[in-house]
């Protein structure tokens, strides 16, 4: 018996890591959406956010039997951030910094991320009217700010006589 649990927890290791390099990058990408950083640099707390998430899952990857790892680590991703919510509230220069964690964390699950509205009521525990209300007034407030201001007109240079 003892010379079976090296093997298993070789494979079990070797799956998940098959599991994060598939997908890892979709992952780290919700993750710095939720945490407001931008993506075109290294994004420390959403790297961390996605390190919890991943721990959980492959803490619970025996128990999963049959059910998608990807959902499980979504949740647990979209968890940790509504847990974390107060420490992700001011802007880092993401794509949607602005709003609050709270229309960041809809907006990537039901438009990122492609969840339900009643999932994502479910799992966030809000009535599914509050997240439908969160999601448009999100992405009416990306709209807003994405159309920018037309430049002031030049000033009439005085001519000189």
């Amino acid at each position: 018996m003892r010379e079976r649990r090296p093997a298993q927890e070789r494979r079990r290791t070797r799956e998940f890591e098959s599991f994060v390099a598939g997908a890892g990058g979709r992952l780290l990408y919700a993750a710095t959406l939720l945490t407001g950083e931008p993506a075109s640099r290294p994004a420390p707390a959403a790297e961390e956010l996605l390190l919890c998430a991943l721990s959980r899952t492959y803490a619970a990857w025996d128990r999963l039997r049959g059910d998608d790892p990807y959902e499980r680590t979504r949740r647990e991703l979209a968890a940790r951030f509504a847990h974390t919510a107060r420490r992700h509230r001011r802007p880092r220069g993401g794509l949607l910094d602005r709003l609050s964690p709270q229309e960041r964390l809809v907006l990537v699950l039901r438009l990122y991320e492609d969840v339900a509205e009643e999932q994502t009521a479910a799992q966030l525990g809000l009535p599914a009217e509050r997240v439908h209300a969160l999601c448009l007034g999100a992405v009416a407030d990306l709209r807003s700010r994405r159309r920018p201001e037309p430049p002031p007109a030049p000033a009439p240079e005085p001519s000189a006589r």
